[in-house]
């Protein structure tokens, strides 16, 4: 028997991020556990997580850490 997946998906806009931050800032999440996917686009990034470990609030704290807003979209 598979355990269930504890998997949520959450796209966030990025104000002012270039390709470079956006590698950046996808490197800094996919370094915290839970974090499975962060993936960057122009001027969002998607991220896949284990909503047991954190919290959308918690993503965003690190997005800001890097010295962007954002938000959810």
């Amino acid at each position: 028997m598979t355990q269930p997946s504890n998997k949520a998906r959450v796209l966030f806009g990025v104000r002012g991020m270039d390709k470079e931050a956006g590698v950046r800032i996808s490197a800094v999440l996919l370094a915290i556990p839970g974090v499975t996917q962060a993936t960057p686009d122009q001027g969002s990034i998607a991220v896949q997580y284990d909503p047991t470990a954190m919290t959308v609030m918690d993503l965003l704290r690190v997005i800001r850490k890097q010295g962007f807003l954002a938000g959810m979209l």
